[in-house]
């Protein structure tokens, strides 16, 4: 609404809703603390675990705090660019989702008590920016080189991003797999170590325990053999991945073939037959004994390869076929008459398997697969989601500690150390941004404070102790002690996290904490009205 010579204007649409000043940025400080809320109960190895409900019913139970964020539905504007931060940090470095929405609200939180002293958002904008930047130069600072191929400490790395999780009493075991995918599938390009966690393949199987989840060295594919009466297991593979079907072609124009006799129909379909033999003949002769076809195997040509004691499968998925080309070194081909020796791929055992209610090919033993598969078995669909998810989080943290081999004392350590830092930083600014700074310190001890809180302990005494073992730099690695609720070392401890992790998050929130104080505007359709102003 506007004014011109005292005759009200109408701008916007009828029904609109706005808010301006201090009562948007309230609203939306309010917002994003609430969702800071709902997951931070879920911190730590001793946090709590979440039910959701969705509309079908179906029930997700976890401590994940990606999968909390995704599943719930948010409306409020604010809050959405919280669950965009959760979202940002998994899809990046896989892991520090909590952390990060957790940080984020803290962040607001600190930021409002400093605006209802009179200090500007813009002001503590510009505070957050140079803590940011001073807070990325003490992590590097803090950081401790590692050797990639040290299993000992990326197995630790692994655990950590585990403890938390609902099945933490398979931790070593689900770790142990974790490092030993990420470590067959990583690739050397220059002086960059590259890993695609898409080739390795999860597969979710219900029956059994938890302890029987176990990596196989090759590919799992969710198909049967196509013919009864071709070998169910057989060793030293030679394995042909085939791009075409294994069929009679049809012709890509109408065509009339005129048969007057019936020698013609006879031949007609010698020919055919013929046809299909050839090319079981083919792959015979170049010495493939199984044969992965991406496309359909006609009748015929199943038993001209059965014949032949050659396994195949068809109509298997091209992911699969990508994947199966990686881990057994086979060229996928378009044309069968085409094939070689050289484009067949080796692999020490292919058998199919029943794994619950289904049969599944196991291409295992392969050399030096640069694909993987890991089977997860538990006794309830619960708990194989979970460790999916659990497993999920460990695959991602030792892919950011190889991509990037630097990591930090977990526990709470590193947030404290980066706290005390920061408030000496702060006093050599001055200003009105050495509050924001200091307030930004503060919020950084959200976390460990946090790990005490869901742990059952007094957060004010443990705080209070860390502070005073960080004085000296031979304490800089002391964190939260769970079990005790006393501070002790995290490196000692084995609780480590990659720094790629930490530094993502505390980047991520503190540009939603920054975006999210800079609005003093809402204009609300009026079809969102409700959902902004609650």
């Amino acid at each position: 609404m506007a004014q011109l010579s005292g005759v009200p204007i109408l701008i916007l649409k009828e029904g609109t809703e706005r808010k301006r000043g201090k009562d948007a940025q309230k609203n939306n400080i309010a917002a994003a603390k609430a969702v800071a809320e709902a997951v931070r109960t879920t911190l730590g190895p001793k946090g709590m675990d979440k039910m959701l409900v969705d509309s079908l019913g179906d029930v997700t139970i976890t401590n994940d705090g990606a999968t909390i964020l995704d599943t719930i539905d948010v409306e409020h504007p604010a809050a959405k660019m919280i669950v965009e931060v959760a979202k940002t940090q998994d899809e990046k470095v896989g892991d520090g989702t909590t952390t990060s929405v957790i940080i984020s609200g803290e962040l607001l939180n600190l930021a409002e008590e400093l605006m209802e002293q009179s200090v500007h958002p813009t002001i503590i904008f510009r505070g957050y920016r140079k803590a940011l930047l001073k807070s990325k130069e003490i992590l590097q600072d803090l950081a401790i080189k590692i050797d990639i191929n040290d299993n000992n400490v990326l197995t630790k790395v692994a655990e950590t991003s585990m403890n938390s999780k609902l099945i933490t009493g398979v931790k070593s075991h689900f770790a142990s797999i974790a490092v030993k995918a990420v470590s067959q599938i990583k690739e050397q390009r220059g002086d960059n170590v590259i890993i695609d966690l898409d080739q390795i393949q999860i597969i979710k199987k219900e029956g059994k325990s938890l302890l029987d989840t176990n990596i196989i060295d090759g590919i799992i594919v969710d198909k049967e053999i196509v013919h009864p009466m071709m070998p169910k297991s057989l060793k030293n593979a030679k394995i042909a991945l085939i791009n075409s079907s294994l069929e009679v072609e049809k012709t890509e124009f109408d065509a009339e073939i005129r048969v007057q006799t019936p020698d013609q129909i006879n031949k007609f379909l010698e020919e055919e037959a013929n046809m299909l033999k050839n090319r079981a003949a083919k792959l015979k002769e170049v010495g493939a004994n199984v044969v992965f076809c991406q496309k359909g195997v006609d009748d015929k040509a199943q038993n001209f390869l059965a014949k032949e004691n050659i396994i195949t499968i068809r109509r298997v998925k091209r992911s699969d076929m990508e994947k199966l080309a990686r881990a057994t070194n086979a060229r996928i081909i378009n044309n069968i008459f085409e094939i070689t020796p050289q484009d067949l791929g080796n692999s020490g055992k292919v058998e199919e398997k029943k794994i619950g209610d289904d049969n599944m090919i196991f291409v295992s033993e392969c050399a030096d697969p640069k694909a993987v598969s890991i089977l997860i078995r538990a006794g309830i669909e619960h708990m194989v989601d979970e460790a999916e998810r659990m497993l999920h989080d460990a695959l991602s943290v030792v892919k950011a500690a190889i991509e990037l081999p630097y990591i930090l004392p977990g526990g709470g350590a590193s947030e404290i150390e980066l706290a005390k830092r920061l408030r000496a930083y702060a006093r050599s600014i001055g200003g009105r941004e050495q509050l924001a700074i200091e307030i930004y310190a503060n919020a950084l001890e959200i976390i460990p404070k946090t790990l005490v809180e869901n742990a059952g302990h007094n957060p004010v005494d443990l705080i209070v102790e860390l502070r005073s073992k960080h004085e000296n730099d031979d304490g800089k690695a002391n964190g939260v002690n769970i079990d005790t609720g006393k501070p002790d070392n995290m490196v000692q401890l084995g609780v480590l996290e990659p720094l790629s992790i930490l530094t993502q998050a505390i980047q991520s929130a503190t540009e939603v904490s920054s975006m999210i104080l800079k609005i003093d505007d809402v204009i609300a359709a009026s079809g969102l009205s409700k959902s902004s102003g609650e």
